[in-house]
């Protein structure tokens, strides 16, 4: 038996994962972490304030929290030798270089992905498949007006698992150009990235590959609810264990 810790236990995604976890075979929800409910339960499990109260028999951390919390969170229970799933959005290529670093030193896994959809991991795919064969891409990261973080986790990480790939043509260059560069949109990893923040959307990716006379665009559009993100992560959660070091994107695990 898997025993797991979710911090964000009390937060949209989190609510959910209680749920999951409580239905799974071979997973038992040991903790949860949320400040406002410490002291209370989620799922029949006590609920802490802090992740390093949290983990007394848990064997893998799921953090569905906020981006000033996520590396901490993960780095303390990497520190105590268990394994982390990472939902949570808002990190750089250089936090995950770091928790990369911590994890592989303490031979533990790490499993992050900026989406744990598994649609969304299928569009991941396509879209490094795309990349190998086409010569230029855009991003547009399209989200509710309130969320604070640009990109978001899904562009964030397609654009730097794009730039793993190659690095796009861009064209006219972006320094030469008359008016403000802003408009071009953010640089990540070499690939341009465009945040549109209205309300009436939750999360979605568009990326768009063009070639002379030809355009390919692959998309995925998250709904209302958060119940497309448990089957993943559950997912992950299982797979951690196993692993060394960090794997980022729930892609990498479909192909097992």
């Amino acid at each position: 038996m898997t025993g797991i810790c979710i911090a964000g236990a009390t937060g949209w995604t989190g609510r959910a994962l209680v749920d999951g976890v409580n239905a799974a075979d071979g997973l038992e929800l040991r903790s949860g972490v949320a400040r406002s409910a410490a002291g209370g339960e989620a799922g029949g499990a006590p609920v802490f304030a802090r992740v390093e109260e949290a983990l007394d028999g848990v064997d893998v951390l799921i953090d569905y929290t906020s981006a000033t919390a996520v590396k901490p969170n993960a780095l303390v229970a990497i520190a105590a030798g268990i394994a982390v799933v990472i939902g949570t959005s808002g990190l750089t290529a250089e936090d995950y270089a770091e928790i990369d670093a911590a994890a592989r030193e303490r031979s533990v896994g790490v499993i992050a992905s900026g989406n744990f959809s598994l649609t969304a991991a299928m569009c991941q795919a396509a879209a490094l498949l795309a990349a190998r064969h086409l010569p230029a891409w855009e991003v547009i990261d399209y989200a509710s007006a309130a969320k604070p973080d640009v990109p978001s986790g899904t562009a964030r990480e397609l654009a730097e698992r794009l730039g793993e790939v190659r690095a796009p043509e861009l064209g006219f260059p972006i320094e030469e150009l008359h008016g403000p560069q802003e408009a071009r949109g953010a640089g990540v990893e070499g690939t341009r990235v465009h945040s549109v923040r209205l309300p009436s959307f939750v999360v979605s990716t568009e990326v768009v590959f063009a070639a002379p006379d030809e355009r390919l665009t692959i998309r995925h559009d998250a709904g209302g609810t958060p119940e497309p993100y448990v089957a993943g992560t559950l997912l992950a959660a299982r797979k951690a264990p196993e692993r060394h070091g960090l794997t980022r994107g729930l892609d990498m695990l479909l192909t097992e």
